[in-house]
């Protein structure tokens, strides 16, 4: 049976550190849109902005 490769624990902290980061930067991102998406989509139609979405 092959062995699998160890990561070092420094790197696989990293890595995991690194997700967590980037899920709650996603999650804050996700919830200001939920609290003010309309406010955003009105004033991106009023700039000329909405055809993009």
């Amino acid at each position: 049976m092959k062995q699998i490769a160890s990561m070092p624990v420094s790197a696989l902290a990293r890595i995991s550190l690194g997700v967590a980061l980037f899920a709650g930067v996603t999650g804050l991102a996700f919830a200001a849109w939920m609290n003010k998406g309309a406010g955003i989509f009105m004033a991106m139609i009023e700039g000329g902005l909405a055809w993009c979405f």
